[in-house]
């Protein structure tokens, strides 16, 4: 196959992003405030590589890696918070011709009414119990998925949107991860991944800040004796150049491809809240 120049170039950027890569790594290990700080870039990279092929996820592969690096475990979710926001941005950007914004309002309008919720159940109940429903549900949906031909729900209503985005609020609130029921929603209507993607992205990055906002006001309340972390800020070049790299990765995917590449990371993501 004779390379074209936009194949030439593609390659060349990514080289050149290499090259920044290993340039960060050196720097992070000599100026890093703590020991750990050159594993947690280490694992936000991986992370930000491995999800971003489908899109999601981050947070599941992530926090398996960074609990144990990162003593208290609220400081590694608001790490992940953050350089999660800054790999949905740059895929969303990368997809902005492909959202309908239109089905995505009729999501967010139930994402809006269960992430509260979520977020209640998950400072006035023990989270344990739901997180692991979640994670048992996700694994068994997604393996049934593999074992059998695609599936595509015929009915389709805004009614059943709504509800999609309302179990996706729920679950941000409850495990930082909004995006699996609309993810497998997203994949039961046929659609092409492009346009899978160009729904449940901006839905989690919406979210996500939304999480990130309510999270800050609690600080400036009082509720919390310490502020938000921002220290994820330091690991944003790491996340956005593992983004970058598999976003390469979907677009050589067919929609075959795409469709298991989903369903192999909901079970990546369903054994972490079993774990």
């Amino acid at each position: 196959m004779n390379a074209t120049p936009e194949t030439g170039l593609s390659f060349a950027a990514y080289r050149a992003g290499m090259i920044l890569l290993a340039a960060y790594v050196v720097l992070i290990a000599k100026v890093g405030p703590t020991p750990d700080t050159f594993w947690t870039m280490l694992a936000v990279f991986a992370a930000a590589l491995v999800s971003s092929i489908a899109g999601f996820a981050f947070s599941a592969i992530c926090g398996a890696l960074l609990f144990h690096l990162i003593d208290d475990p609220v400081n590694a979710v608001e790490v992940m918070m953050v350089c999660s926001v800054g790999g949905q941005a740059v895929m969303v950007w990368s997809l902005r011709h492909k959202i309908d914004w239109y089905t995505l309002s009729t999501f967010l309008i139930g994402g809006a009414v269960g992430l509260p919720l979520g977020l209640y159940a998950l400072t006035h109940t023990d989270s344990k119990l739901y997180l692991h429903a979640i994670g048992g549900l996700l694994v068994a949906y997604a393996a049934f998925m593999i074992l059998r031909r695609p599936l595509v729900v015929a009915r389709q209503s805004c009614a059943r949107d709504m509800f999609a985005g309302f179990l996706g609020g729920i679950t941000g609130g409850l495990a930082a991860f909004p995006g699996g029921p609309v993810t497998i929603w997203c994949g039961l209507k046929g659609w092409t991944k492009e346009r899978q993607r160009g729904l449940y992205q901006p839905f989690i990055l919406i979210l996500q800040l939304i999480a990130i906002a309510l999270m800050a006001a609690r600080d400036y309340a009082g509720v919390r004796p310490h502020g938000f972390d921002w220290s994820g800020l330091l690991y944003l070049p790491a996340m956005i150049l593992g983004t970058s790299l598999g976003m390469t990765l979907f677009g050589w995917m067919n929609d075959k491809q795409f469709a298991r590449a989903v369903n192999v990371l909901l079970i990546v993501s369903g054994l972490s809240l079993l774990l």
